[in-house]
Order: C-alpha cells, then structure tokens, then sequence
C-alpha cells in the first residue's frame, strides 16, 4: 500500500481475471445506462464520459453538480456489480453499504481537474476508486485549493481510498498513457468510484 497525502492506494488490489470479468459487467452497465457527457455550470463539456449505477447517479449540467434517481435519458440506473459491493466491503473500512458508483471512460487526451468530492449527503464515508485500463498519472494535493501536490501512475487494478482525513483532499487525473494497457479494446481508462451519497452521517464504522 501507498499513502499519499492521506489518500490509501492498494496496488494490484484485483487481478487480470477479475478485471476483465469486471469490465464485462460494466458493459452492461453502460448498455442499459449509455454513457454521456457531463456539462458543467458554466456550460463546458467535460473530458471524460460517465454513467453510474446503484440507487442513484451523479450529473451536471448548468443546474450544478448534483445526484439524480435517473439516468438523463429518464431511465432507472442499473444496479450495482456485485464485484463492486464486493471489494468496497474488503477495502473502505465502512459498516455503511455504498448506493451508488460512478463509471468514467477517459479516451486518449482525456483528463479530471483537482477536485473535492463535496456532493453526497455526508463526507462522513469515504470513497474507493478503482482503475481499469490504461495508467493515469493521479494528483493529490490538501484541503485547500493550492498548494503542493503529489502524484502517482495508477495501474489497471489499482484501488485509491479517500477516507478518514484524506477525504476531503483535492485530487484529480492529469493524463493517461494512452495504449499502455490491453485491458480495453482500443484503448482508454475505466474509473469507477463508489460512495455513499444518500445517508446522513452517524452509521459509519470508519
């Protein structure tokens, strides 16, 4: 394990068999939730291509960033990889179960700004961040905006926890080593991120 700046990171937390076995299931995902592209506030699109699966799913558009019942197109989210409830029970340290995972796909040049992740009905529980597919170059900074930072290469079967008093950090994704890895056909990154976004604080056995 690797710990950066508060911010957990188990190396090669699944193997080759798991990970393709995984992405196979968020395939469905996808095909029953297709993926889109999120707006911000200001009315700019953002790099990568996302859909969620669980008891609701995040979006943005110029109404802000928010978590929603449907996917834009009206429909329910899937339900949620049984992998997935899986591996959040062995790494997040959580008594509370997760509802919702968010499903990103970078595409060659895509990339996420330094960021919180400041939506859910309570920071109290953490997220856990899976990699899939080609390497991305990870930054961490502090609670505040600014400051310095310090990054890492994921790999596909990476899992990053923000929890405890790295939950609040900015992070983000710089770039990806587009090909680095034959885990998707044609290349890309899979980050799945999975949380707690409807329960108030007070149940976590964090």
């Amino acid at each position: 394990m690797l710990d950066l700046g508060g911010v957990t990171i188990h190396q090669s937390c699944l193997d080759r068999a798991a990970q393709e076995d995984l992405v196979a299931q968020l395939r469905d995902v996808a095909r029953e939730a297709p993926l889109f592209r999120p707006e911000t506030a200001r009315g700019r699109k953002m790099s990568v291509r996302m859909t969620s699966a669980g008891a609701v799913g995040w979006t943005s558009d110029r109404k802000g960033y928010r978590y929603e019942p449907r996917h834009p197109s009206g429909g329910a989210w899937p339900a949620i990889p049984l992998a997935l409830l899986d591996l959040w029970r062995a790494v997040a340290e959580c008594g509370t179960p997760l509802d919702t995972c968010l499903v990103n796909f970078y595409g060659e040049g895509a990339r996420m700004g330094l960021h919180q992740d400041r939506d859910e009905a309570s920071t109290e529980y953490p997220v856990v961040s899976l990699s899939l597919g080609d390497q991305a170059l990870f930054r961490v900074g502090g609670l505040e905006r600014g400051g310095p930072t310090r990054s890492v290469w994921l790999a596909s079967g990476d899992v990053a926890v923000l929890g405890g008093p790295g939950r609040m950090v900015y992070h983000g994704i710089d770039r990806i080593r587009f090909g680095s890895s034959d885990l998707l056909p044609g290349g890309g990154r899979i980050n799945v991120t999975m949380r707690v976004a409807t329960a108030v604080s007070g149940s976590s056995a964090r």
